[in-house]
């Protein structure tokens, strides 16, 4: 049995997670590289990363480097003499960081590759309708995703799953799986495969402008958004109601298919309840977030806020 010496690399709490497990089956961490602190918030205070905080509460070696191709990082990287590198949400890394390690670095991915390689493969999973999903391991090579894959698990989404739900099953799953790769290899027992040419479906960075919501689309659609953006970074929305324009977050949501002649995107309401008309049915809104308001749910607003009887979603 190979003697392991594991340099982990992440950053949020997804990674967290994973490390944690690691730091169970009593794995030898001799480092831990995450990203450098930064201000955040209103405030700008300086945030740490969940992994630096944990990192630090097991009083694991750390590294914040601002650039990974920087010899002094390199050279720290390369005192710490690891023979394996693990990586679970961090940056892209240069081919001689990658290549460091006797053992290999391998990544885990938050998706059945080749499926949904990219930044947000758990969000675009659920927003484009799928069924199931997955974690995948796989060595590291000079692209984003594509390398050899060692292990994959599968997961079945459900059909009211929110990201939120989903990213925390993915999470120890993945936590699981990162533990049995590195079984395989201490033990010298690792096989992997190339990754199989498919058409591509692709797990691209979210901003404001694919988050935002399109009421012209199918109801089905417009719900499996919402629901893979609930509740991080969450789906929004302009309101027409009067002479305001009014930007809304929506977070939980049902729908009925259900004939109906009513323009696209009115708002329909009562003390009771809020919905939508959309192409083929009504969008309920179970949870939403007025600006400047904090999130509540629906029947909460409807209290104290009277949509007017013009009012649109657009």
């Amino acid at each position: 049995m190979r003697d392991i010496r594991i340099i982990f690399m992440g950053t949020p709490d997804f990674a967290v997670t994973i490390l944690k497990k690691l730091v169970s089956a009593n794995y030898t961490i001799v480092g831990v590289v995450t990203a450098p602190d930064k201000p955040a918030g209103r405030g700008r205070k300086i945030h740490q990363s969940a992994v630096k905080e944990y990192a630090m509460s097991q009083g694991l070696p750390l590294l914040q480097p601002l650039n990974l191709k920087s010899e002094a990082f390199q050279k720290e990287l390369k005192n710490l003499n690891a023979n394996l590198q693990i990586v679970v949400a961090f940056r892209m890394l240069p081919k001689e960081v990658w290549q460091m390690p006797a053992y290999g670095t391998f990544n885990l991915h938050a998706s059945l590759l080749p499926e949904y390689r990219g930044a947000a493969p758990i969000h675009w999973a659920i927003i484009n309708g799928e069924t199931k999903t997955g974690v995948t391991t796989f060595f590291i090579d000079d692209k984003i995703d594509t390398g050899e894959i060692i292990l994959q698990k599968e997961v079945e989404i459900d059909s009211d799953e929110i990201v939120g739900t989903l990213h925390d099953k993915l999470m120890h799953l993945g936590a699981d799986l990162v533990n049995e790769t590195v079984a395989l290899i201490q033990n010298n027992t690792v096989t992997t495969y190339t990754q199989p040419e498919l058409e591509e479906k692709s797990a691209y960075k979210l901003n404001s402008d694919n988050c935002k919501i399109d009421w012209n689309a199918p109801l089905e659609t417009i719900y499996n958004k919402i629901r893979g953006l609930n509740p991080f970074p969450a789906a929004w929305t302009n309101i027409i109601d009067g002479d305001e324009v009014i930007s809304a977050k929506i977070y939980a949501v049902r729908k009925e298919f259900t004939p109906h002649k009513n323009e696209i995107g009115t708002i329909l309401s009562s003390k009771k309840e809020l919905k939508v008309a959309v192409q083929g049915g009504y969008l309920f809104i179970d949870e939403i977030k007025l600006a400047g308001k904090k999130k509540m749910d629906s029947k909460s607003l409807l209290n104290g806020y009277v949509f007017s009887t013009e009012s649109k979603m657009i």
